[in-house]
């Protein structure tokens, strides 16, 4: 292959996509983290904080992006959200590419928590959702600090059903235990690099 395979993890809130992000690493597999690349884009000098400071000059606090500051500004108008996601998706996404472009390895891994909602699945070789019974994902959800049963409906409001997610995917893993899951992991880059060793 020219390129390495780029594998979209994604997985609703509660499912174990964090953990199972972890598990790629352990392997060796180089992870970019879509959360990780908004807080580098969003820091002080960040490629997202003029653009956004310039359309609204009250999200910046110390010269970066203030995510409490953002999420007031969207609370009293939620037309924001699509104003900032128009600014900051096009740097995420070069954040992105750079990344695959940085590497040589067969395999990089990409987590991205809103990756169908994004409608960014086809610029993925396949995608992996993580998955967990409803009670399961609830539970793991409301042992969080200050989660309540609210937040998670709210979660769930924002997010594309789990089946939807399910339906849609190249490759799916059942997070119930860490042993399982972490078997599941090592499967899925043996199968991978089979059907790369063959492309």
């Amino acid at each position: 292959m020219s390129r390495p395979w780029a594998l979209g993890l994604t997985g609703s809130i509660g499912m174990g996509k964090s953990t199972t992000a972890r598990m790629f690493r352990d392997e060796g597999l180089p992870l970019w983290d879509a959360d990780a690349a908004v807080h580098r884009l969003y820091a002080q000098g960040g490629p997202a904080a003029g653009p956004v400071g310039q359309v609204f000059p009250g999200a910046i606090v110390d010269g970066a992006v203030s995510r409490p500051a953002l999420k007031r500004l969207i609370a009293e108008d939620p037309s924001v959200l699509k104003k900032v996601e128009a600014i900051v998706h096009p740097l995420v996404a070069a954040d992105r590419q750079a990344f695959l472009d940085g590497t040589d390895a067969d395999i990089v891994v990409f987590d991205v928590p809103l990756l169908f909602e994004t409608g960014s699945e086809g610029w993925f070789d396949s995608v992996l959702v993580v998955t967990a019974p409803l009670d399961v994902q609830k539970e793991r959800v409301l042992s969080r600090p200050d989660m309540t049963d609210a937040h998670f409906v709210s979660f769930l409001n924002r997010q594309m059903p789990d089946a939807e997610k399910r339906k849609r995917a190249d490759h799916v893993i059942e997070t119930l235990t860490l042993e399982a899951a972490r078997e599941d992991v090592r499967n899925l880059i043996s199968d991978l690099r089979e059907r790369i060793a063959h492309a």
